[in-house]
C-alpha cells in the first residue's frame, strides 16, 4: 500500500505537518509512516577541544566523562523522539488515520527521507525545522537539503493547517511544468479543488500554446480551472495573488524554465515559499 512520509520533530509545525499527511492520506487512500531522525548534535557526539595543560589520568577522566555525558544525551534524545512519535500517532487517529506505521531514526533527516521515500506518494515536512523556528528570514538548512534529494513530490507545510479550498499552479511555461499537470490529471489528490493556473510571462510561442494545452488537460480530468498570466517579477507576482486570491496550496516544480529554473538551490522559489503563508506542494 501507498504511504504518506510525514517528517516530525520538535518545531511549531509538528501538529501541521501531521494534519496535512492526514489530509493527504484521505485524499488518496494512503497510510501515514510517521519519521523521526535523531541528528548528531541531539545525540551527542560533537566536537570538543581537548587542548590545554592536561595529563594523561586528567586527560582519561576527562573523556570518560564525556563519553557518560554523551550516552546520556542519546537516551534522551531516544526518548524523546518516541514521544513525539507517539504524539504524532495519536494526533493521527483522532484526525480520523488508523492505519498508521512509524520510524525513529538516527542520521541526517534528508538522508533518511531520501532512503524511506522509495515507495512513498508524498513526504510531509514543515517549512522549519525546529532549529530555525524563529528564523523568519530563512528556511533552514534541512529543508534544501530535503528539497534537493527527494524523490517524491513534497508537501513543505504551512505553520497551521487550513482546509484547501482552492489551489494555485506556478506554471512557467517550460516543458517541466508538463509535468506537473500530469501528476494533477492522475492524482486525487486535488481533484474537486479549485484550480488557478498562474503564468509569470507572455502567454505567447511555445510557453502559451502549453498553457493552453495545460488548461485543456486538468479540464478534461475534471478540474474547474481558472487561467491568468502577469509580467514582472515572479515571486513578488505569486505571493501577491496567494496573499489576495485565497489561494491555500502553490503547486509547483523543483526545476523549471526561466526565472522559476534554480528552484531551492536558486533564489525565486525559495523565496515565494518563504513568503508565502500556505502550503506549497512541490513536484519533482
Amino acid at each position: 500500500m501507498e504511504k504518506i512520509l510525514a517528517c516530525v520533530d520538535g518545531s511549531v509545525y509538528r501538529e501541521s505537518v501531521v494534519d496535512h499527511a492526514a489530509w493527504a492520506a484521505k485524499r488518496l487512500g494512503a497510510q501515514v509512516e510517521v519519521v523521526h531522525a535523531i541528528g548528531r548534535r541531539e545525540a551527542g557526539g560533537g566536537a570538543f577541544d581537548m587542548s590545554g595543560n592536561l595529563d594523561a589520568d586528567e586527560r582519561s577522566a576527562l573523556m570518560g566523562e564525556l563519553s557518560e555525558l554523551d550516552e546520556k544525551r542519546a537516551k534522551i534524545a531516544l526518548k524523546r523522539g518516541r514521544v513525539l512519535i507517539d504524539e504524532a500517532l495519536e494526533r493521527l487517529k483522532a484526525d480520523g488515520v488508523s492505519d498508521v506505521t512509524s520510524k525513529l531514526r538516527h542520521g541526517d533527516i534528508a538522508d533518511t527521507l531520501s532512503e524511506l521515500s522509495e515507495d512513498a506518494r508524498i513526504v510531509v515536512v514543515g517549512k522549519r525545522g525546529e532549529a530555525a523556528d524563529f528564523a523568519k528570514g530563512h528556511l533552514g538548512s534541512n529543508l534544501e537539503r530535503v528539497a534537493r534529494s527527494a524523490k517524491r513530490p513534497l508537501l513543505v507545510t504551512s505553520r497551521a493547517f487550513k482546509p484547501i479550498e482552492k489551489f494555485l499552479v506556478a506554471f512557467d511555461g517550460g516543458k517541466s511544468s508538463q509535468q506537473i499537470i500530469e501528476r494533477l490529471f492522475a492524482s486525487p489528490l486535488l481533484k474537486d479543488v479549485p484550480c488557478e493556473l498562474f503564468m509569470v510571462g507572455e502567454p505567447s510561442g511555445d510557453a502559451g500554446h502549453r498553457l493552453h494545452e495545460a488548461e485543456k488537460r486538468l479540464r478534461t480530468a475534471g478540474y474547474k480551472v481558472s487561467v491568468f498570466t502577469e509580467e514582472g517579477d515572479a515571486e513578488e507576482l505569486i505571493g501577491k495573488k496567494v496573499e489576495h486570491g485565497g489561494i491555500d496550496l502553490v503547486v509547483m516544480g523543483a526545476y523549471g524554465h526561466s526565472r522559476i529554473r534554480n528552484f531551492i538551490v536558486g533564489s525565486t522559489t525559495t523565496e515565494i515559499i518563504r513568503r508565502c503563508t500556505v502550503p506549497a506542494l512541490i513536484i519533482r
